[in-house]
């Protein structure tokens, strides 16, 4: 009996310490949630053997990144390709936003479109000057230097107005879809008074984009890498990035794919109308197919990626496309630095007005 009862007393103590550590490990698993976009976990102790961050004011820390995700922060591809297009784009962008913005702001009361054109060249300016940042930080090893108030600037900065340029190419689809396909529609709209209430709309979906970005901790020790990322490596489990994560699928939704939907089926809309025209459309349907085929190459991929990126992770699913998604972004930039060259082909292909617009029979012109 006194065996018996002494088996009985261990197999109730064994079962009892394991239900304790699966307990510890769920309590765990709450406490230190896995990282947003490149997955790993904070540390359940503190950190020995130069694994902090340099100072103890620093950002929190992370550990336990995969070997790709190490790979991809170290890699070629992130410290030299990824910021070496950015600066090009800064170089050849800045200066021929500023161009075409100092000439569209003396034609902002004759020309309806010009207040468009001038916000997205502003939208384009901004993301230019974050992408600045960006290759900064990517040309130092994926390492941020500045504080992290900085951090949440560029990043809202970035990807807010990276929405805010696709949603205004989107309107300015939408402008050139109505004056062509409904022309005697169009006329009759106050042109002036829709854009600056479609330009108001642009900047308040802006606003509303960069608010998620600023308010959760973007920067973090990578015991790993020996450095601080931005925005790269950031807890999905707390509530602050469950939120930031929700804005991010939505934003992915409602500001990149659904507006290349709208240009998609404008651009098709219009080509059909100038194909029925008896006026010989022939340059503008080129330079338009042209405008638009880059639009694609730019805004589909990271539309497309962003979008599954974010759903992978709200799913729990592994960080896989992230590297894609990165490059996806860095394509996607390069229109920021086009869109002058654009503006002045549609100008010299179509001219400030689009004449002799045949429909049922009946000429009409319209300002384009």
């Amino acid at each position: 009996m006194r065996k018996l009862f002494i088996l009985l007393l261990l197999v109730a103590l064994f079962i009892h310490g394991t239900l304790q550590k699966h307990g510890g490990k769920k309590e765990r698993k709450k406490v230190f949630p896995q990282p947003r976009v490149l997955l790993g976990h904070l540390p359940t102790q503190p950190d020995v053997g130069g694994t902090q961050p340099p100072n103890s004011t620093g950002p929190p820390s992370l550990v336990g990144l995969s070997d790709s995700a190490i790979e991809y922060l170290k890699g070629s591809l992130s410290t030299r390709v990824i910021p070496i297009i950015y600066l090009l784009a800064v170089i050849v962008g800045i200066p021929t936003n500023i161009t075409i913005l100092c000439l569209l702001a003396t034609k902002i009361r004759k020309v309806s479109s010009a207040v468009l054109y001038c916000s997205l060249a502003v939208f384009d300016l901004f993301l230019l000057v974050s992408l600045f940042f960006k290759a900064h930080y990517h040309l130092l090893g994926n390492n941020w230097v500045l504080e992290e108030a900085a951090c949440k600037a560029v990043t809202a900065c970035f990807y807010g107005n990276l929405y805010g340029s696709a949603l205004t190419l989107a309107c300015i689809a939408v402008k050139r879809y109505m004056a062509v396909v409904h022309p005697f529609m169009y006329k009759t709209l106050p042109k002036q008074r829709c854009i600056a209430w479609a330009v108001l709309a642009l900047w308040l979906v802006f606003g509303a984009s960069v608010v998620p970005q600023m308010l959760v901790q973007q920067t973090f020790w990578v015991s790993q890498l020996n450095r601080t990322t931005c925005h790269d490596v950031m807890p999905l489990n707390y509530d602050s990035h469950k939120f930031l994560l929700f804005c991010n699928l939505t934003l992915a939704v409602l500001c990149l794919l659904v507006p290349m939907v709208v240009t998609t089926v404008c651009f098709v809309k219009i080509l059909n109308a100038l194909n029925r025209s008896h006026y010989d459309w022939a340059m503008y349907i080129k330079s338009s197919s042209l405008v638009f085929t880059i639009f694609l190459l730019c805004f589909l991929p990271v539309g497309v990626l962003h979008f599954l990126h974010y759903v992978q992770l709200s799913a729990g699913g592994a960080d896989s496309l992230y590297e894609y998604f990165n490059m996806a972004v860095c394509l996607c930039c390069l229109h920021a630095c086009l869109d002058p060259f654009f503006f002045i082909l549609m100008s010299r292909s179509a001219g400030s007005k689009m004449f002799s617009l045949t429909f049922k029979g009946t000429n009409l012109s319209v300002s384009f």
